[in-house]
């Protein structure tokens, strides 16, 4: 077992709209054109709700409302450790203009395997999905 191994904490913004999820492509590095929830690295002080509002305002140019926790991703990459903490997000002002991925998708629980997601963002999906699932059976009760 590696003891090593470096640990990267980052946050991810789950961006929610109705019932579908706002994803992003990575338009850099090893892992360029993969799919992610937007985020980033903590810096030194900052919590991970913290976090995650600046990197959205830094990458998306948006403010959004940062709500529940999802869930924290432990992944193991070759190179590093990554903890990712989840949360769920809607926005609060801005139009999600994309300054660093190469494209952006609003998915559905239909469509949100259409996408290459990274290793780590995987573990997420199956909870995502019957979270908006349940969002779309709720909006069909009411409509």
């Amino acid at each position: 077992m590696e003891y090593d191994r470096k640990t990267i904490r980052v946050a991810a913004a789950v961006i929610i709209d109705e019932d579908r999820i706002f994803a992003t492509a990575r338009g850099y590095g090893e892992y360029k054109g993969w799919w992610e929830f937007p985020g980033g690295k903590l810096e030194e002080g900052e919590t991970a709700e913290e976090a995650v509002a600046r990197e959205i305002w830094e990458e998306l140019n948006t403010e959004i409302n940062v709500g529940e926790r999802i869930q924290t991703v432990e992944y193991d990459y070759p190179k590093f450790h990554l903890s990712m903490d989840c949360f769920l997000c809607t926005v609060k002002k801005g139009d999600l203009v994309l300054k660093e991925a190469q494209e952006a998708r609003w998915l559905s629980s239909e469509d949100i395997d259409s996408v290459a997601w990274l290793p780590a963002d995987l573990g997420l999906i199956e909870t995502l999905k019957r979270l908006l699932q349940q969002r779309q059976a709720s909006a069909d009760i009411r409509s």
